[in-house]
């Protein structure tokens, strides 16, 4: 299945291959030049429709649990002391999406949309982890019961586009689909410090179905 946040580029993408091919059949006589762009255009729509793609995933329950946002490599687990949102000291986890990864981003715990904020920066390569605090990205704060957390978005060297289509006030269910980061990107998850972290740094993750954490009850 592809994912509707990337129709836009998919049918783009195929319409300039189709032409391509088409051009490429009929207007080039060297048998030599012109199957190895056919060969190319279509490698690069093949490319499009896999990146693009939106598996189903089989969400675990638990109210407590908290999911990956996304698929990809965990980087980076630290504390830090204090954060704005939360209001307290916090973990942060980092999750890396090589472009090879599924993109589509999927929302880590059910709650309520308390706050929500998009930052214009830089686009250094997003393995860096200088790219949680200075790369263009969004950051989503969901609250349930008094308790809160915090996840961004964040646009890698490569990806130049983030989709968010939420809002404050907006009801999200754990492991529902939100949005998409095109092409390479990060993913941070702030925590409660408190909470229990059940991943390990270099493990690979996968969007709702992989457990960062439980929530203190």
């Amino acid at each position: 299945m592809i994912t509707r946040y990337g129709y836009d580029v998919v049918f783009t993408v195929a319409g300039i291959t189709v032409a391509g091919i088409i051009a490429s059949y009929f207007l080039i006589g060297n048998v030599y030049i012109k199957f190895p762009i056919i060969g190319v255009l279509l490698a690069f729509i093949l490319f499009t429709l896999y990146f693009f793609r939106d598996p189903e995933r089989t969400i675990p329950e638990g109210d407590t649990i908290i999911l990956s946002p996304a698929d990809g490599k965990l980087v980076l687990i630290k504390d830090l002391d204090y954060t704005d949102y939360l209001e307290a000291p916090a973990t942060q986890l980092s999750i890396f999406l090589s472009p090879l990864n599924v993109h589509v981003n999927r929302v880590p715990w059910s709650g309520k949309v308390g706050f929500y904020r998009y930052i214009k920066g830089d686009f250094m390569v997003a393995y860096d982890h200088m790219a949680s605090e200075k790369n263009e990205r969004t950051e989503i704060g969901l609250e349930r019961n008094g308790q809160k957390i915090l996840f961004k978005q964040i646009v890698g060297s490569i990806a130049r586009r983030i989709v968010c289509p939420l809002k404050e006030g907006d009801n999200l269910v754990k492991g529902e689909r939100f949005g998409m980061i095109k092409f390479g990107s990060r993913m941070d998850v702030i925590l409660p410090r408190n909470a229990q972290i059940q991943v390990n740094v270099g493990q690979k993750v996968v969007g709702g179905e992989t457990v960062l954490a439980t929530m203190a009850e």
